[in-house]
């Protein structure tokens, strides 16, 4: 699919915030905006039958992702899918039955089930693609389309698992007990995810991220060897330009902020943070300076602060903006930079009227702090 056949872009403040540059005002999405806390949502996901039977129909995927944008004026939209695609193609089967989490019906926990895996067919994946173009048509040229996967080590939790976990037993058992099983699941992970990417890109996506869900439950040490080496590795596969425009890549690890000034060496443009941490020090840390090199900067809103009356949502939103500073105002070269987001997913309990009160404020807010 070729750009040219997708209308020119009108808003591309959340690129240009990716790439350091001066922008008007701090763009924000959020994660999983398409998602259960919207009524328009749900009736669509009611007419597909199942969560996968929305997230394999183009026609559906292309929907739901728009949705939040027909509601809020968001800056960016994202795929609607799953981290857990890739697994699936790999054989494992995915399911998702309502109210529940998703499962394998396989699992990945010795030799013989790890000698099995291999990078999947990406024709398997076809659907995912498919939904991006269509999405980006679907978009005409409003707001950039991101695309996304799961980290190796995230996808490799849930593969061995067989699930989510609340313990992570089998996981960690698997890497403390045969560390040699585990480099290798995360060794295919990494190849099949950058692949994937490629083809999200090539498909489409303007921007892609690389969800480390779990990365956050490693101890220090495990970290950097079972899952930032291996965010590492896809990061150095992926296009950074395709059709002559930039690909911005971000990654996101919960629980990661423990770990920024390590991340600061990914070769990434964009890394996200949850709530955990001050924005001001991640600032501080990996934010750069004007002029010189250094990564943008995205979140980090706790999730449940939704929950509160609009006026308090208000507040906290202008403390995280304040957190954060003002950002650099130079249109002439890049520097720090920061793109509103949530510290983690939205609730499917969010009152959606309570996210207009946090988009209008981050808009209204940010360009105040401009002026000043």
């Amino acid at each position: 699919m070729s750009t040219s056949s997708f209308a020119p872009l009108q808003n591309d403040t959340f690129l240009r915030a990716c790439l350091r540059q001066a922008t008007d005002y701090t763009p924000l999405w959020l994660m999983r905006q398409a998602g259960r806390y919207l009524p328009e949502y749900r009736d669509t996901r009611a007419k597909a039958g199942s969560f996968m039977g929305l997230a394999t129909n183009v026609d559906y995927a292309t929907e739901v992702t728009l949705q939040p944008l027909e509601r809020y004026p968001l800056d960016a939209a994202i795929l609607f899918s799953d981290i857990l695609t890739v697994p699936d193609a790999m054989g494992l089967g995915l399911s998702f039955a309502l109210g529940e989490g998703p499962k394998f019906a396989k699992n990945v926990r010795d030799e013989a089930a790890v000698s099995q895996l291999a990078v999947p067919d990406m024709n398997k994946l076809r659907y995912v693609f498919d939904a991006v173009t269509s999405i980006r048509k679907a978009l005409n040229g409003r707001v950039p389309l991101i695309g996304f996967s799961g980290s190796p080590w995230t996808l490799a939790c849930y593969m061995v698992e067989g699930a989510g976990s609340d313990d992570y037993r089998q996981v960690k058992s698997l890497m403390y007990s045969r560390p040699d099983l585990m480099h290798r699941i995360l060794e295919i992970n990494a190849d099949s995810v950058a692949q994937y990417l490629n083809a999200q890109i090539e498909a489409g996506a303007q921007a892609v991220m690389i969800f480390d869900s779990w990365g956050g439950v490693l101890a220090d040490g495990a970290f950097q060897q079972f899952s930032l080496a291996y965010t590492a590795r896809v990061l150095a596969q992926l296009k950074t330009e395709h059709e002559g425009a930039r690909i911005p890549r971000i990654v996101f690890t919960k629980g990661g902020g423990l770990w920024l000034p390590e991340m600061n060496g990914l070769d990434c443009e964009v890394l996200g943070l949850d709530w955990t941490m001050n924005l001001g020090r991640a600032r501080a840390l990996v934010g750069g300076e004007v002029g010189g090199p250094g990564k943008a900067l995205q979140g980090n809103i706790d999730p449940n602060v939704l929950f509160a009356p609009p006026e308090h949502i208000a507040t906290e939103v202008r403390r995280v903006l304040d957190s954060f500073g003002i950002p650099h105002t130079d249109r002439s070269t890049t520097g720090p930079t920061h793109i509103f987001n949530l510290g983690h997913g939205i609730s499917q309990f969010t009152p959606p009227e309570h996210v207009s009160a946090l988009v209008e404020t981050v808009h209204s807010h940010s360009r105040a702090m401009r002026q000043k």
